[in-house]
């Protein structure tokens, strides 16, 4: 009796590329980007990173040196003598001019008065807008970020004369207040809590009882916790930076940010005739002032990423 052969199985394939150990790796054709697209992303990302970190190394080599060698070596390496410390010492030195410590300590009331009132009433607009419909909502919203394209140098006159009339020129408040108002906050507050506290959520909470203030600290607040640093350090570094509106509103040498005494320092350095030269100084003051951002951006960076993501949910 003749047998039947078996038909023919498929050709044995080549080999398969696997997975690293641990199933955790996914090919880049998952994400659609091949290769050649991943290595010249990454190298506009490594030249990024060299464009911004190459000013704060020249700050940190020119804050080591003389005038003389300021002016006369390479200006991203080191030379001889090291003078850091001792330039930090005439930074700390009270002087005429004005005291970097004064300045420091103002500064740092502007920025954390004007981030955390900020935050605060970017939360709740942001909220507002969000979960709120109330006539004129969107009207409202876009003549909010509409004030995005008035240049700030517009607000100069009108604010100075406003803060004459009401006796608030050369004043801590005159100064952190305009700190505490951004429409960009506003605006990254409701898309984030468009997308991370559920209307349900909401509606429950409101069949239960509760107030709409308890809602909002209780159940809406711990949801944009990455929303509320984020916002926050956008508002502190925005508030320390900021050197038009305190030239504008404040003339008392007592209330002075550091951006205004540093600036005080550089003029002092070109006046005809002085006899003292700021520049080293002021580039190891600038330095010093870099440090408080640095810190808070590492201590919040987890918080940091998260934010980045703002309403990357929402429908």
């Amino acid at each position: 009796m003749s047998t039947v052969a078996a038909p023919a199985g498929p050709a044995p394939a080549g080999p398969k590329r696997r997975l690293p150990a641990g199933g955790d790796g996914v090919p880049l054709r998952l994400y659609g980007a091949s290769r050649r697209t991943v290595n010249l992303v990454t190298i506009a990302c490594g030249l990024f990173a060299v464009f911004t970190l190459v000013p704060i190394w020249w700050i940190f080599v020119s804050s080591t040196k003389t005038v003389n060698n300021f002016n006369s070596t390479f200006g991203f390496w080191f030379s001889r003598p090291f003078v850091l410390w001792s330039n930090l010492k005439e930074v700390f030195s009270n002087r005429e001019s004005g005291s970097f410590l004064q300045w420091l300590a103002n500064t740092a009331i502007y920025a954390s008065i004007g981030g955390v009132g900020g935050t605060v009433l970017s939360a709740m607009a942001g909220y507002g807008f969000a979960r709120f419909n109330f006539r004129g909502r969107n009207v409202l919203f876009l003549f909010i970020m509409g004030s995005l394209l008035i240049p700030i140098v517009a607000f100069a006159v009108p604010l100075y004369l406003v803060y004459a009339k009401f006796h608030m020129n050369s004043t801590m408040p005159g100064i952190f207040i305009p700190f505490m108002i951004s429409p960009v906050s506003v605006y990254l507050m409701r898309v984030y809590a468009g997308g991370s506290v559920p209307r349900e959520l909401i509606d429950a909470a409101r069949i239960d009882g509760a107030g709409e203030a308890r809602i909002f600290l209780r159940i809406a607040t711990p949801l944009m916790v990455p929303a509320l640093v984020t916002v926050f350090m956008l508002n502190v570094v925005s508030a320390w930076n900021n050197y038009f509106l305190p030239f504008i509103v404040n003339n008392s040498a007592k209330l002075y940010t550091l951006t205004q005494g540093l600036q005080v320092w550089f003029w002092h350095t070109n006046i005809p005739g002085s006899t003292e030269n700021f520049t080293v100084i002021t580039i190891a003051a600038g330095m010093i002032s870099i440090l408080p951002l640095l810190t808070m951006f590492i201590v919040l960076q987890r918080y940091w990423r998260g934010g980045l993501l703002l309403g990357s949910l929402t429908g």
